[in-house]
């Protein structure tokens, strides 16, 4: 082959590949992509919860039950969610969501808020015993056909003992019936 022909060559794969990336581009600029809408609906919901730390002073994390609620703004993929820890002291914990759709039925969350202690102050929370900022990821998962919505969570309170500066986890998980 001429050095001429190569040339040629060359400008034509060069030109196709332009030509390749613009019609690329003008399908991705005019299609819209698939996506999933958040888990629809508001719920109520009970279920159990538990501290996975103990505090500064050697107290042991406690177990309980939790009382949830999740209110979904129907424009935005933000919820206003509150969780209510009852075991030898109550937190109660409202928190602001962003809601992200997994598939039409499930949808996970990051959210944060804090946490409010209620009670004896000799005890302790799964939380901690004083009002801290919390992040709390999640997942939940609604029942196709039903009013049903399985929860989970994780609460992260940070600075939540009185006597340190310490942390304190806790994973809730239960049953809501949406509204």
């Amino acid at each position: 082959m001429s050095m001429q022909n190569l040339g040629r060559t060359a400008l034509s794969l060069g030109t196709a590949a332009l030509a390749g990336l613009a019609i690329g581009a003008g399908i991705c600029m005019t299609s819209q992509p698939a996506s999933a809408q958040a888990a629809y609906g508001s719920y109520i919901g009970i279920g159990a919860s538990g501290g996975l730390s103990s505090g500064p002073n050697g107290e042991s994390s406690s177990a309980g039950a939790v009382i949830a609620v999740r209110y979904r703004l129907l424009e935005a993929p933000i919820s206003l969610r509150a969780q209510a820890l009852i075991s030898d002291r109550t937190a109660f914990v409202p928190t602001v969501s962003y809601d992200i759709p997994i598939n039409w039925d499930t949808d996970a969350y990051i959210g944060a808020g804090v946490a409010l202690q209620s009670g004896d102050a000799e005890s302790s929370s799964p939380l901690g015993d004083q009002t801290s900022f919390v992040i709390q990821p999640g997942i939940d998962y609604s029942f196709p056909d039903t009013n049903l919505v399985l929860f989970g969570n994780a609460i992260i309170a940070f600075d939540a003992y009185r006597d340190s500066n310490q942390s304190a986890t806790s994973i809730q998980g239960g049953l809501g019936v949406r509204f």
